[in-house]
């Protein structure tokens, strides 16, 4: 048995550092999930409705891992982020 390696020497370079905020973990290992500010709004067509959904960042989570989320659900656990029919950045004790 042998093995086809096309492995290489890693060159160190400074872009390669990835910064992170330490995560706040509880007890039991978890933490929770805190959303930042809605990025987009659209809705969603189904065959007999029609769902209003937004496209939520979430704290310590790049834009790209951003998720779209039902916008009545999320007015109703994160009001602050809805703000006179705006999106707000939410406020939280824990940033």
């Amino acid at each position: 048995m042998y093995f086809i390696s096309n492995l290489r020497k890693y060159v160190p370079d400074s872009k390669h550092v990835i910064e992170y905020e330490p995560l706040q973990i509880q007890e039991n290992l978890s933490y929770e999930e805190i959303p930042i500010k809605i990025l987009d709004r659209k809705e969603q067509v189904l065959r007999t409705k029609t769902i209003p959904i937004v496209k939520v960042l979430w704290r310590n989570h790049s834009t790209e891992e951003a998720t779209w989320e039902a916008e009545e659900e999320m007015r109703q656990k994160y009001p602050n982020l809805f703000v006179d029919g705006m999106c707000t950045i939410f406020e939280d004790e824990n940033f």
